[in-house]
């Protein structure tokens, strides 16, 4: 049986990866551009911030719930973090602390989505919502409608300085994947995160508690979307309330392009990083053919929707927990 169940995950993973090399091969025949290497590099570069943003929804969804504050968090990460560094409109210079600090304030906003959702019995997905028109709200009440130009160079670096040639930014997504990982494949609570989306009531008979581990889950997943804004702010040089406007459609996409499972139980960070690198690529393909951006919509849309007929099991299909 655990033989059996290696090769399904085995061909869970396999088939959005010849998607990939498949919808890389077709574009590379039809524009040869494609196939260089700085076209690669901003690609990756693109994909940054949609697998940053990737991971922390990954843990949410497979344990079964959803999570749609994405937006509200980097759009409040992004205008906090530039008014306490070094900007255009204060005094403030914070550097990398006032990374630091966003990261463990989009903890705190995390981890009010999960207790708001476990101890009051409110759907992830309304709790969440909620958040994301919350974290909007306060970043447009905070600048009035303006924009703050961040001045901090050790902040712009994420975007603007490269090592091997590759952006700082690119590293960043990297070492966030890597630390994902081993919460995924090393820890109880990766465990804990499979087994609360493949049956709660079983894990509770366990003794695990489950609604702590969906507090660390969402709490967790709140520092990755409040990275993914530090990094939205330092490549736009600015801090401004619609900065993370399009980011949820984006995400939710890479995710369930990558296979990871809307019931719960099924996918990974691995998933989400070829999910990501599908949604990145038909982007940057359809460009270079220079297809039109309305039409470009229209093929991301549709892209969704049969990711997620295919990824859906009609006998598991219930409202999100």
């Amino acid at each position: 049986m655990l033989i059996i169940r290696n090769k399904i995950k085995d061909y869970e993973l396999l088939a959005p990866i010849l998607v990939l090399i498949l919808l890389c091969v077709l574009i590379g025949i039809l524009n040869h551009n494609f196939f260089s290497i700085r076209n690669f590099i901003r690609i990756a570069n693109g994909a940054s911030i949609p697998l940053i943003l990737g991971i922390g929804v990954t843990f949410v969804i497979i344990m079964g719930s959803i999570d749609l504050s994405i937006e509200g968090i980097v759009a409040f990460s992004a205008v906090t973090l530039s008014l306490v560094v070094l900007n255009g409109n204060n005094e403030n210079d914070l550097g990398y602390y006032g990374v630091i600090i966003i990261i463990l304030i989009g903890g705190i906003l995390g981890c009010i989505n999960g207790m708001v959702h476990v101890y009051l019995r409110i759907p992830s997905f309304m709790v969440t919502l909620g958040v994301w028109f919350i974290g909007v709200g306060i970043a447009n009440a905070i600048l009035g409608g303006i924009t703050v130009r961040i001045t901090d160079k050790s902040v712009r670096a994420l975007a603007l300085e490269r090592l091997l040639n590759i952006p700082i930014a690119v590293w960043v997504s990297i070492a966030a994947l890597i630390i994902a990982y081993i919460i995924q494949r090393f820890t109880a609570l990766g465990r804990h995160i499979y087994a609360i989306g493949g049956g709660e009531d079983l894990v509770k008979l366990s003794g695990i508690n489950v609604n702590i581990s969906r507090i660390y889950v969402f709490t967790i997943a709140g520092m990755f979307y409040s990275l993914g804004g530090v990094i939205a702010a330092a490549q736009q040089g600015a801090g401004f309330a619609l900065i993370g406007q399009g980011r949820l459609f984006t995400t939710i996409t890479a995710v369930v392009v990558g296979g990871t499972a809307l019931w719960g139980g099924k996918g990974g960070v691995i998933h989400t990083l070829i999910g990501v690198w599908i949604v990145m690529v038909l982007s940057n393909g359809m460009i270079l053919l220079g297809i039109s951006p309305y039409v470009q919509q229209v093929v991301h849309g549709i892209m969704i929707i049969i990711a997620v007929a295919l990824s859906v099991k009609k006998s598991k299909l219930e409202i999100v927990k």
